[in-house]
């Protein structure tokens, strides 16, 4: 059995745990929207949203097909946080996740394409993703 905590990092997933509820009752405009789109999304692959991986907590994620979603505000364009967010993708790299990120005004202005670049990660045949799971909890 699959326990969230087996991504987080054991001594700090309490705290991570408590941030992550505060995000999803706290998500921007363009989270919410992708959030929507991401429940509706017909592919089989299940996503949640603000999940725990080592002292992260990725936005949205899908474990089964190891798919990390970034949602990037304007601050995403200041340097040192454009190093935090190398880091950031190094490390979920380095624990086998993929990595999309999007910037609020992509997901606002145009879902669909959002949504579609999701979908041909999830049915490209050259990545590592495993049958899509049978539809549960997420």
């Amino acid at each position: 059995m699959s326990h969230d905590y087996e991504t987080a990092a054991p001594d700090r997933y309490p705290l991570l745990k408590d941030f992550a509820r505060h995000n999803r009752r706290e998500m921007n405009e363009s989270e919410t929207v992708l959030w929507d789109a991401l429940r509706r999304l017909k592919s089989g692959f299940r996503f949640r949203r603000q999940h725990p991986i080592g002292d992260y907590i990725a936005d949205f994620i899908c474990l089964s097909a190891k798919l990390v979603i970034e949602v990037d505000g304007g601050y995403h364009n200041e340097p040192t946080q454009q190093e935090a967010d190398a880091w950031r993708t190094e490390f979920l790299q380095s624990k086998g996740f993929q990595v999309l990120r999007f910037k609020n005004e992509e997901i606002n202005d145009d879902v669909k394409k959002v949504v579609m670049r999701i979908k041909e990660y999830l049915s490209n045949s050259s990545n590592d993703a495993p049958r899509p799971l049978e539809r549960g909890r997420g």
